[in-house]
């Protein structure tokens, strides 16, 4: 990873210096005058660092439920062979579909609830994810007690983590960090929530929870508000419905909006199947990742693979998709005829997005 200079959503660092000094003189009746201390000056300004390309990687969602928990006792290796594309490129992130806690009590009324313990960030960062979203259906699936868990598990670790927050203004604020040069903003929402917990989850400016997506002009000023003194805004998002390969009618207008109002990169997952990506209006959409590291991922569940894309120039001017296939819940890289055949088949998912291939 080539990063500097990183702010975060729930853990900023700041600093100050400064140096200077003043000229004396002291007249005494009967004493010669002292000499002037000689002057010195504050260091010159170090000018900003040379914008250079860079390579963003996404993975989609990403939990360790069932047998993938043990894998976390050994953090090192836990997300398993993809860990070297994710470290290969300049800036990687995922999106954590659990609930960072070991505690609390289920949400009521959902079938499924994950979670897993705060070693999960210790796995990602040794993966080389840089950054995650807990802004999903999954993110507060032990309500209260599980997300006091969860941003207690993030202010200790460190972890950059969007989309959730102890108000609004923490759960939309964007992570914010240099890479060669490049400013980057991140936020992180989701447009999936139960119907009966919208409320109970969704962040408000004097109850913690996750930023959601549903409140457009919410999701609006969040990106404008990023887009001030940054090169790229990125925006990942938790959207889309489960095993569909097309976008929703819904999906399309959020993207639509929000490259209006200053996004650069739009992306994000749920659907737990890849969906198509491509550009619109010159910036870049992709409307489902797939699972990442998952364990029930089996038949079209299992497809995944990794989204890169490169940044220069203040545009996104290539992506790339790098498939793999999951397998024991981990996304096991393709090569060969199978992954031509895969990059075919992603790319034939754009026909229903109105997106284009080039910019």
């Amino acid at each position: 990873m080539a990063m500097t200079a990183v702010t975060g959503a729930l853990a900023l660092a700041t600093g100050a210096c400064s140096s200077g000094s003043g000229n004396s003189e002291a007249e005494g009746d009967t004493g010669p005058t002292k000499p002037a201390a000689p002057a010195t000056s504050a260091p010159p300004k170090q000018a900003p660092a040379a914008k250079q390309p860079i390579v963003i990687a996404f993975g989609g969602d990403t939990h360790f439920e069932g047998y993938l928990r043990s894998r976390l006792a050994k953090p090192a290796t836990a997300l398993g062979p993809i860990a070297k594309t994710l470290r290969a490129a300049d800036l990687a992130m995922v999106n954590l579909e659990t609930a960072i806690t070991t505690g609390g009590t289920p949400a009521p009324g959902k079938e499924f609830t994950f979670r897993a313990p705060a070693s999960a960030f210790a796995a990602l960062r040794a993966a080389g994810v840089d950054v995650t979203s807990m802004a999903n259906n999954h993110g507060m699936d032990f309500m209260d007690s599980g997300l006091r868990d969860s941003l207690k598990a993030i202010r200790r670790t460190g972890f950059p983590t969007v989309g959730i927050g102890k108000n609004a203004a923490e759960a939309y604020r964007a992570h914010q960090v240099t890479v060669k040069g490049n400013r980057l903003a991140i936020i992180g929402a989701t447009q999936v929530l139960d119907d009966h917990l919208i409320e109970a989850w969704t962040a408000t400016e004097t109850k913690g929870g996750l930023a959601s997506a549903k409140d457009v002009p919410r999701m609006v000023k969040a990106v404008r508000a990023a887009r001030q003194g940054n090169d790229y805004v990125i925006v990942h998002l938790h959207w889309g419905e489960e095993l569909k390969a097309c976008p929703l009618p819904r999906q399309q207008d959020l993207a639509k909006q929000l490259i209006a109002a200053g996004a650069d990169v739009v992306v994000g997952g749920h659907a737990h199947v890849p969906l198509g990506g491509g550009y619109l209006k010159g910036k870049y959409v992709h409307y489902g990742l797939g699972n990442f590291v998952f364990s029930s991922a089996a038949g079209k569940t299992a497809s995944s693979g990794v989204l890169q894309l490169k940044l220069q120039d203040g545009k996104v001017s290539a992506a790339k998709w790098k498939p793999a296939r999951i397998s024991s819940g981990l996304p096991m890289p393709l090569s060969g005829a199978a992954a031509t055949a895969e990059v075919k088949r992603w790319n034939a998912l754009r026909s229903c997005t109105g997106l284009t291939a080039a910019p």
